[in-house]
């Protein structure tokens, strides 16, 4: 399972190739890093919008070693003003939980690229009564 530090963490994620920083159109295709040091690679994204990854976090509140975590995700289809919503499913391949995230990409004005997202983990609890506390 994730830490979660707030209820809904929005996430700012800069792009790490360099040179990328001088497009119009936030692509999101590529590797990604946040404040707290979790990345993430997005491969292309397909003509549907689709595409697929890997998450690799830097916190967790399980005991169980940190691995690589295959992603899935939708992106809406670019506008003409280049900057996509988009959303994406992480299922934690060390523990038995399962983040969404919602975003946007943005270019700022430096030109550089950044993700917003918000996220919600959802935890297996043991039985219904404990459900109130499975999800963050």
């Amino acid at each position: 399972m994730v830490q979660a530090t707030p209820f809904l963490l929005m996430l700012s994620l800069a792009l790490v190739a360099p040179g990328f920083s001088a497009r119009k159109q936030c692509v999101l295709s590529g590797r990604w890093v946040n404040d707290l040091g979790s990345n993430m690679t997005i491969g292309a994204v397909n003509g549907k919008g689709e595409f697929t990854g890997s998450y690799h976090t830097a916190v967790t509140a399980t005991r169980n070693e940190i691995q690589l975590s295959p992603l899935q995700g939708s992106q809406h289809r670019t506008n003409n003003k280049g900057q996509p919503t988009f959303g994406f499913t992480v299922n934690w391949s060390f523990s038995d939980s399962v983040t969404v995230f919602t975003g946007q990409c943005f270019v700022d004005e430096n030109g550089k690229e950044v993700l917003k997202t918000m996220w919600l983990l959802r935890s297996r609890v043991d039985n219904i009564n404990d459900d109130w506390k499975a999800t963050r």
